[in-house]
């Protein structure tokens, strides 16, 4: 989509930190952490919210992804928390399906 943010992104056509990538996934540091560890992990395909998404292979290779990236890139032993938030009322704020990947202290609830 050429007005997503997302998809921009993932073109290259505007920077990111990224900390991982393969063939449909890319995952960016958030420009505008709530913790000391704030990961975006997004699909390449452009679906706008998890609403959206009625494909349940997409969605577990997503959580697969999530997992790895924790675990294996970011190396977060002591724990993390995974957000996605759905629609405005959910506090989407880019309409590009996107995980959060949150870590690096305590996280209060």
């Amino acid at each position: 989509m050429s007005d997503c943010l997302f998809c921009k992104i993932i073109e290259g056509n505007i920077p990111s930190d990224k900390v991982y990538e393969d063939d449909d996934v890319y995952a960016f540091k958030d420009i505008h952490p709530k913790a000391p560890v704030h990961v975006l992990v997004i699909p390449k395909l452009h679906i706008a919210t998890l609403s959206d998404c009625d494909d349940p292979a997409l969605l577990g290779m997503l959580m697969d992804r999530v997992r790895m990236i924790a675990d294996d890139v970011l190396t977060l032993e002591a724990g993390y928390r995974v957000v996605i938030n759905v629609r405005e009322g959910g506090g989407q704020e880019v309409f590009h399906l996107h995980i959060h990947i949150l870590g690096g202290k305590k996280l209060p609830f």
